[in-house]
């Protein structure tokens, strides 16, 4: 299970407020934080104002490169945004968030990826939008995947996000997601599945319950790869037991080093 510690996002109030205030310390903890708590990839994501965002990614990449070797996800929408970061990534492991499908944007995010032989997210949706069902997600996946392979991107290089939207305003995505999630692993054998987590929970109270309880559905249908925050209590222990439930823990080896630490 790849792990993408998503807590370095401009979006976030004390992540803002350290990009404005080129507060280095702020990024460095919280880089180190995910690190330890188990991420593989520190997503980084400075867009909160567009007119800066460039500036300020090549701040924070500098700042979170030095405080730990974990390899960068490069979070932006704007194509020359993850352009001009990837001349900043110091690792020979990098991911691109994102790509849509979008007509205009989904070749040239695909083309960056290809050149850099970057990981790519490819988030399952296109001009009309996030899809409101399953169906309508594995077409739109299958839309991405097909471009990828067009454009030189290997299977294993590319994790389809499938969109989470909340369940609070419609009671449906949780379901939809998860078979979504299930159709493209079992569809396109080599393809991944990423998802952004948390947005299952926005509106609703413990929100940590309710991403823990569908991260563990999600993962039971296939999904490889996750975006959310692993020093979120209990989330780790989460992924380690239903990796191992799902029977991709083989002696359940990484459950019982994870419980022992």
């Amino acid at each position: 299970m790849l792990i993408i510690g998503e807590r370095i996002n401009a979006t976030r109030k004390s992540i803002g407020r350290a990009l404005r205030r080129r507060d280095a310390e702020a990024l460095e903890r919280e880089a180190r934080a995910q690190a330890e708590a188990g991420a593989d990839f520190i997503d980084v994501n400075a867009a909160s104002d567009p007119s800066r965002e460039l500036e300020n990614l090549k701040w924070a990449l500098q700042v979170v490169q030095q405080s730990t070797e974990l390899p960068i996800c490069l979070d932006s929408a704007d194509p020359d945004v993850l352009r001009a970061g990837l001349q900043l990534i110091s690792a020979d492991r990098v991911m691109l968030n994102s790509a849509t499908a979008e007509e205009g944007k989904m070749q040239e995010v695909m083309a960056l990826a290809a050149d850099a032989g970057a990981l790519l997210v490819a988030l399952a949706m296109d001009d009309k939008g996030v899809p409101g069902t399953a169906d309508r997600r594995v077409q739109i996946a299958t839309r991405l995947i097909e471009a990828a392979e067009q454009a030189g991107l290997p299977r294993d290089n590319v994790y389809v996000d499938c969109c989470i939207q909340p369940v609070s305003t419609d009671i449906t995505q949780g379901a939809a997601v998860v078979e979504a999630v299930r159709r493209i692993m079992r569809d396109w054998p080599g393809v991944h599945t990423t998802c952004g987590l948390s947005n299952i929970s926005f509106g609703l109270p413990n929100r940590s319950l309710m991403n823990r309880t569908f991260l563990a559905s999600l993962i039971a249908a296939g999904l490889d790869c996750a975006i959310l925050d692993p020093t979120e209590s209990g989330m780790m222990d989460v992924v380690h037991a239903a990796e191992a439930l799902a029977g991709r823990d083989e002696f359940c080896m990484n459950y019982l080093r994870a419980m022992r630490e």
